[in-house]
């Protein structure tokens, strides 16, 4: 059976609104992530002196210019194996520049960092017109917005000799952490995405570098793209990378450099022949513990098991009780699809209508459909259903639950509350979630799980299938509720009732937090009868609707 999908599948790429919001913010992101993850998130690139000696050990004191610096990654690798060298590092993040002077290594005498923004910020104000020799670009060039680029390296271009010199290492067209964008509504422009984080990569080409750079006044001394498979033999994992390496070098000569066979100038098949590591060491597999492979976006990390957390907890607070609940982490949730993973507004709201009134859940078995992570409502229906059955259908967020279940509720509830997948429409989930409650379920309980329109029909005519509507050949007495707690947003209410009627469901009540239009039965308003109840409501766009089997 097909799978449905109760989140947004388009791959439309990133709307204009958050594509404005990524640059105008770039500086927060990178701030956020230098708070979280300080100087623990990236290698020390000791290679540096294996790829670039030649030009890092030429006679004099060499002048270096690190831009982006990050932690120190470069910096502090570069002054320990060339004594003579000076090093200006600057970066983006002031978070980032604070870590370099807090190192053990930094003194002034070899190293001066300061915070600057490549786009706008002049370096000259920091540095002397044509003074630095070498500029090192290692995986920087990339977070930077396409159209900005140019300026970048003009601002480079003021501080470096005649004949200085750009060492560059970024990413690669075809690289695994770019395929891994695929499906994702996570580009930007061509080339161009933005990770969970709200950080930015961009994919080079070999023509559009070299034409980039060109432009700018500079021409290719050393180019190649290399390969390199990273292996985890214990997790069976294998990731192809794929990086750009080059030389440029500062020149008046406006002459371009169309003469010789770069990798931009060669048919697709000659690429491919090019493509080759730059060494035997280059060209083997290598375990991921041992390899001094620059994988700085850490997918490496995500994929071999130690990955960044991108988890918070967040405390929800009750009347007489809080929960602490673990979640996707907020800097994480404007680009995850699994919406599973957030803690939303309706399920804050309807976890304390059901603390304060028990009554609504007690002794009887509760169906919770696409819960979440947080399970809120689940748990505080524990304390006086018979039986609570907390399900989502995404794997990942079921089993976030469970830990928040484990983490949060006392042990003696543990056995009244049991957690499932349950894709909507699936016969076979139906089937043994409709197993767990013997027959059916009294009460059925959905938080913001209606803002998709193709997942509505499904909805409830999953929730028919596991609603109770007869014990032996008798109707039940109180009739079994349906209750979904949302705020309207690509789903109207019209529709929703449409799809419901359609499934034998009649609205028996509704409730809104400015416009109490009651049913006949005026169930809803009771729940709301303590005034602080009001005043905790988390939204005013916030809806209840009560649905009874026809």
């Amino acid at each position: 059976m097909e799978k449905l999908q109760i989140y947004p599948t388009s791959n439309s790429g990133v709307s204009p609104f958050w594509r404005d919001k990524y640059e105008r913010d770039a500086k927060k992101y990178w701030d956020v992530f230098y708070k979280r993850h300080g100087d623990r998130f990236f290698k020390d690139r000791h290679y540096l002196d294996k790829e670039w000696d030649s030009y890092f050990s030429a006679s004099g004191k060499n002048v270096i210019l690190e831009v982006g610096c990050g932690a120190g990654n470069t910096i502090f690798p570069l002054i320990a194996t060339y004594p003579h060298l000076f090093v200006y590092a600057c970066d983006f993040s002031q978070r980032a520049v604070d870590l370099v002077k807090a190192h053990d290594e930094y003194k002034e005498t070899r190293v001066c960092a300061f915070a600057c923004d490549l786009t706008g910020d002049g370096l000259d104000k920091h540095i002397s017109p044509s003074s630095v020799d070498i500029v090192t670009m290692i995986f920087v060039l990339s977070a930077v917005s396409p159209e900005k680029m140019p300026l970048a390296l003009q601002n480079i271009k003021k501080v470096l000799k005649p004949d200085g010199c750009i060492l560059f290492r970024d990413y690669a067209v075809g690289d695994l952490a770019q395929e891994r964008f695929s499906g994702k509504d996570q580009k930007i422009s061509e080339n161009f995405y933005v990770r969970g984080d709200g950080t930015r990569a961009f994919y080079f080409s070999n023509e559009f570098l070299e034409n980039l750079f060109y432009e700018q006044g500079f021409e290719v001394e050393e180019f190649d793209v290399c390969c390199k498979q990273v292996e985890n033999r214990s997790r069976e994992l294998i990731m192809n990378r794929r990086w750009v390496q080059a030389t440029f070098r500062r020149s008046n000569d406006n002459k371009k450099p169309c003469d010789r066979m770069t990798p931009a100038k060669l048919d697709q098949s000659e690429q491919q022949n090019n493509i080759q590591p730059k060494s035997e060491a280059q060209e083997r597999k290598e375990v991921v513990d041992n390899t001094d492979i620059d994988i700085s976006d850490g997918l490496a990390l995500e994929m071999f098991g130690a990955s960044l957390s991108s988890h918070e907890t967040s405390v929800v607070k009750l009347r007489d009780s809080s929960f602490n609940i673990k979640l996707l982490s907020k800097e994480y949730q404007h680009t995850c699809k699994s919406t599973g993973l957030m803690l939303w507004e309706s399920a804050r709201l309807m976890a304390a209508v059901l603390d304060r009134n028990p009554n609504i859940v007690s002794g009887k078995r509760v169906l919770e459909l696409g819960c979440g992570c947080t399970g809120i409502c689940s748990m505080v229906a524990a304390r006086s259903a018979n039986l609570v059955v907390a399900t989502d259908g995404d794997t990942k967020a079921v089993t976030l639950l469970m830990e928040n279940i484990a983490m949060n509720l006392e042990s003696s509830l543990l056995g009244k509350l049991k957690t499932g997948v349950l894709e909507w429409g699936n016969k076979e989930h139906i089937e043994g979630t409709k197993g767990l409650a013997c027959g059916g379920f009294e009460l059925i309980i959905g938080t913001d799980v209606t803002y998709v329109p193709e997942a509505i029909l499904p909805l409830f005519e999953t929730a028919k299938e596991l609603i109770l509507r007869k014990v032996g050949d008798s109707e039940v007495q109180e009739k079994p509720a349906l209750i979904l707690c949302h705020i309207f947003r690509r789903v109207d209410e019209p529709s929703l009732l449409s799809a419901a009627s359609k499934f034998g469901f009649k609205l028996a009540d509704r409730w809104a937090v400015n416009s109490r239009e009651s049913g006949t039965m005026n169930i809803i308003d009771g729940w709301f009868s303590e005034k602080d109840l009001i005043t905790e409501i988390p939204s005013s766009a916030l809806h209840i609707l009560y649905f009874q089997m026809e």
